[in-house]
């Protein structure tokens, strides 16, 4: 048997920054999404969004690829909105999506800051918080 602990935060947003995630959707898609992936296999540990993206801390199993799992996050999720939740228009998540490994250490503070997307958004936004992340995470090498 393998044993392997793997965290990781991923964050991705809906389409064309559309801010579908208002408060009543945001959590009966959050139950979905975890529903689903638990009969996956797949552990989500905490999973939180804000008007327009989700962030989500998981662990991946020895078996499992974080494109698979993200496929299943938001294939399966889109698909249900679709089918449920009377749409003027179809609902797409973005296509790209941002993962970063986590250490254990710091796995508290990710939890918290995904808890707290609405509050953190009151100060940011969404495109700042990506452009961060992308900066922190050496995506985007800055001019200084």
């Amino acid at each position: 048997m393998a044993y392997v602990r793997n965290w990781l935060h991923c964050v991705w947003g809906t389409k064309n920054k559309e801010k579908f995630l208002l408060e009543g959707k945001k959590y009966e898609i959050i139950n979905l999404i975890r529903s689903n992936a638990s009969v996956k296999g797949v552990y989500i540990d905490y999973i939180n969004g804000h008007l327009d993206h989700m962030h989500c801390l998981l662990s991946l199993n020895a078996d499992q690829s974080l494109a698979k799992v993200m496929q299943l996050i938001k294939g399966e999720s889109s698909f249900w909105i679709n089918r449920n939740m009377n749409m003027s228009k179809k609902f797409e998540w973005a296509d790209e999506y941002f993962a970063v490994s986590i250490s254990p250490s710091i796995l508290p503070g990710v939890r918290e800051y995904i808890k707290n997307q609405d509050l953190h958004h009151k100060k940011t936004t969404w495109m700042q918080e990506y452009m961060g992340f992308m900066q922190e995470y050496g995506f985007l090498i800055s001019d200084g």
